[in-house]
């Protein structure tokens, strides 16, 4: 049985917004000066009306992308941050993201991405 549709990415004709990083991938904001781990993805925005309006207009994100949960770090202070992917670049060049929680959650650094702890996914 062969199934054609298998090999045509673009199956989901009226979804086509696939996430370009998976839990555990270290990335980087690409205008803030902070960087973190993904620990889950929204399929598109899943946040309040609130959070969306206080960001500024000219930087505002389309809501029709994934949109990141992080385990995030700046300079001075460990967050959790909620980003959408097109202000996000990979990071894991840059080593190992020191978030307190990310030992809570993963079993290590496996090459550029964190590996969930098993029990991480009841």
């Amino acid at each position: 049985m062969y199934n054609r549709r298998c090999g045509n990415r673009h199956h989901h004709s009226m979804n086509n917004k696939s996430a370009k990083f998976g839990i555990g991938a270290i990335v980087r904001h690409r205008v803030y000066p902070f960087r973190g781990v993904v620990v889950d993805v929204d399929p598109e925005f899943d946040n309040t009306d609130e959070w969306y309006e206080a960001i500024p207009a000219e930087v505002r994100p389309a809501k029709d992308q994934p949109f990141y949960h992080l385990l995030a770090e700046n300079s001075d202070s460990y967050y959790t941050a909620y980003v959408s992917q097109q202000n996000l670049l990979p990071d894991a060049e840059n080593g190992p993201v020191s978030h307190p929680d990310v030992d809570d959650m993963f079993d290590g650094l496996d090459g550029e991405r964190y590996v969930l702890h098993p029990e991480a996914f009841n």
